[in-house]
């Protein structure tokens, strides 16, 4: 099991030994005993609103009886009904992991997990994994891979596709939520006085977020309109992550507040994307950007992102001052996530960069490694094949059976592929996002209309032009093609195509193009 570690579980996870200040049933169920199957030994592991028990092959996870500001676990009727809630959420993603909703019966001297008796507590009942699996354990071990993070892409954009939405009627992820939440770590951090001068970068960072969200407020309530306020996993930290056979799993939701919960989809990809960034694996945390959103399509959310993770950075601050006011220490922690926000409120400068070869040049593996070498993070990708199949409805990875020249392919497909990206290009550039466009950009009036492009909006311009033999060309596209796992259809008919219809770089593209990244 994992912690929660959000702006309101503040606790971080410990294990502990049989403790006088523990409530009897909590001491008593460290007895293995208590339990009707397999049990070596309990461990207890607490956060600041949970008794989890490992024992054996489960663990059971007991709220603890508090009122807080964000929760109310102070009677049973209440905690049994947040393991319901628990277990409900959870199963969205993990029904593996989640597997019950147990009562404890009899006295808190002699608890049991069956009758007679009268209830006196309720647990969720979980199957335990090894927590070496846990993304942030992964990534600090420098074992997290960009394909590990592409799985985790793949299955957030299809659970975030499935979830429930907000109604427009609803009060989840309005644009005055989202700036009360924005405001309220300010409010929490600036009593902090660990450096001189935090108060006034934190009065910096507030100006900036209350200046970008008057610019967004239009575009937060549009896509609240459009159904882009979800009920997600709002919690969705490395440390809620495991890896378990080699694929991402999600786990530990917030169940326990709807407000943090039903939020925009663009606000749980920016937790992941701040996290990787604090640990300074910038690559890993562009990757996974870039992965999510061509899993959904939805470019839209890139104006979002960088509100969002100014606000996911320093709710990290604020938890790592709760955390340090609870157990006095170093205010690094604080501190480093302060410096992380004020990065992410001032980004590099946004470039645009497109492609031109034949297929099989090498065009995609030069933009992987143009993303995953990003120190900034600030870099996404539009793909022509993905686009193009999105257009007509079609998968990445679909057929589309299109003849040679016509369907997807046609004249007009084209023309309409290339003015999708370029409609994209301008959303994401515009959004402070640099763009690399990868496509064949075989024809010099698309080149010229993404350099004009990029002319108007006062931006640099490169060409990436990667070069191969005939002979390269046509045994990458044969096997491509027999792996079947690319969103490219090229065949050696299409090269033989493209090797006809090409117009070579002029001389003013050969100034700026380079052979690789």
């Amino acid at each position: 099991m994992a912690a929660h570690q959000t702006q309101d579980t503040p606790g971080v996870w410990h294990h502990a030994h049989m403790d006088a200040a523990l409530p009897p049933l909590i001491q008593n169920l460290l007895e293995a005993h208590r339990y009707a199957h397999p049990v070596p030994r309990v461990e207890l592991v607490q956060t600041h609103i949970s008794w989890v028990l490992l024992a054996g092959e489960f663990a059971y996870k007991i709220k603890k009886p508090l009122r807080l500001p964000f929760l109310d676990f102070s009677t049973l009727a209440q905690r049994k009904a947040a393991c319901f809630d628990e277990l409900r959420l959870n199963r969205r993603f993990a029904p593996d992991l989640y597997l019950d909703v147990v009562a404890i019966y009899n006295t808190a001297q002699q608890p049991r997990f069956d009758g007679p008796g009268e209830v006196i507590e309720y647990a969720v009942k979980m199957r335990r994994f090894d927590e070496a699996g846990r993304l942030d354990r992964v990534c600090a071990r420098g074992d997290l891979r960009p394909t590990h993070l592409s799985d985790l892409a793949g299955r957030l954009a299809a659970f975030h596709a499935t979830a429930a939405r907000a109604t427009p009627a609803s009060r989840f992820g309005s644009a005055s939520a989202i700036l009360a939440a924005a405001l309220e770590n300010f409010d929490e951090l600036m009593p902090a006085a660990l450096a001189p001068d935090l108060s006034a970068r934190l009065l910096a960072l507030r100006s900036w977020t209350q200046t970008q969200h008057q610019g967004l407020a239009a575009l937060m309530q549009a896509r609240k309109t459009a159904g882009w306020v979800r009920e997600c996993h709002g919690d969705l930290h490395l440390a809620n992550l495991v890896l378990i056979k080699d694929q991402v799993q999600m786990f530990d939701c917030l169940e326990f507040n709807e407000d943090l919960r039903w939020i925009d989809v663009s606000s749980d990809i920016a937790f992941t994307y701040v996290d990787l960034l604090a640990p300074q694996h910038s690559g890993l945390a562009n990757w996974f950007v870039n992965e999510a959103l061509s899993h959904s399509g939805d470019y839209e959310a890139a104006a979002l992102l960088r509100f969002y993770a100014v606000y996911r950075a320093l709710v990290r601050a604020k938890v790592a001052a709760i955390r340090l006011h609870q157990a006095p220490g170093n205010a690094s922690d604080v501190l480093a996530y302060v410096t992380l926000a004020e990065r992410l409120a001032v980004p590099s400068p946004a470039r645009l960069v497109i492609t031109h070869g034949l297929s099989g040049c090498g065009k995609t593996s030069i933009t992987n490694e143009w993303l995953q070498n990003d120190p900034h993070a600030s870099s996404l990708r539009l793909r022509s094949d993905v686009e193009r199949k999105r257009l007509a409805g079609l998968g990445s990875t679909a057929s589309s059976g299109s003849p040679l020249g016509g369907g997807i392919y046609s004249a007009a497909a084209q023309q309409q592929t290339y003015a999708r990206l370029h409609t994209l290009a301008g959303l994401l550039l515009r959004a402070g996002w640099s763009v690399i466009v990868d496509a064949t950009f075989l024809r010099r009036s698309e080149r010229d209309s993404f350099r004009a492009l990029a002319n108007e909006l006062g931006l640099a311009f490169e060409i990436l032009a990667p070069q191969a033999s005939a002979a390269q060309l046509r045994q990458r596209i044969q096997a491509r093609s027999a792996l079947g796992r690319d969103a490219s259809e090229a065949t050696l008919d299409v090269l033989e195509q493209q090797m006809q219809t090409l117009e070579p770089l002029g001389a003013d593209e050969q100034a700026i193009a380079k052979p690789s990244c």
